[in-house]
């Protein structure tokens, strides 16, 4: 999805539709059974350090990666988790990048997240992930920008929290 149909998609209803989609997608992939030959999802987890130094995660689902790199500081080590799935049509590949306890107390410097095989159509970053009844919290608009297959920050504008990041592609099984 090009960032001005992403702009398009940021009124309250487009937003909250597509929101609600990428959401469900990602339940689903999830949720889905891996007891079959054809693993769907993978959940794996990875400490986000301090100290201003550029580190990288990287979690691989049949052809598909994603990729979050960044660089932080303040605090201690964190522990994340990222997850990743594919659907049971193998049309849409899920990425997600988060701290479990809901906020983030290390200040980022940069970061970008990255999917191969597969074209963004969905991505949010948010500064406070939810967790113990608090709500997510999305990053301005203005903060990160998509691009067909990345995620960044956006220099400049990028206030420095980062607690969660979602990205649904569509796989180029898709485009065949």
């Amino acid at each position: 999805m090009r960032r001005t149909t992403a702009r398009l998609l940021t009124g309250a209803v487009g937003s909250m539709a597509w929101v609600g989609r990428a959401l469900l997608a990602i339940i689903l992939i999830c949720a889905a059974d891996s007891s079959g030959a054809v693993e769907r999802s993978r959940t794996g987890e990875f400490d986000v350090r301090p100290g201003g130094l550029v580190h990288s995660h990287s979690e691989t689902l049949g052809e598909h990666v994603c990729t979050f790199t960044y660089a932080s500081q303040g605090g201690t080590n964190e522990r994340w988790h990222m997850s990743v799935g594919i659907s049971e049509d193998n049309k849409l590949f899920s990425c997600s990048v988060w701290r479990p306890q809901g906020k983030s107390y290390l200040f980022f410097t940069q970061f970008k997240a990255e999917v191969t095989n597969a074209k963004i159509e969905f991505a949010n970053g948010f500064s406070q992930a939810a967790v113990d009844g608090h709500s997510d919290v999305p990053l301005k608009e203005d903060e990160y920008i998509i691009s067909e297959n990345t995620v960044t920050h956006k220099v400049g504008s990028f206030r420095s929290e980062l607690s969660k990041l979602l990205i649904v592609a569509r796989t180029r099984h898709d485009e065949l």
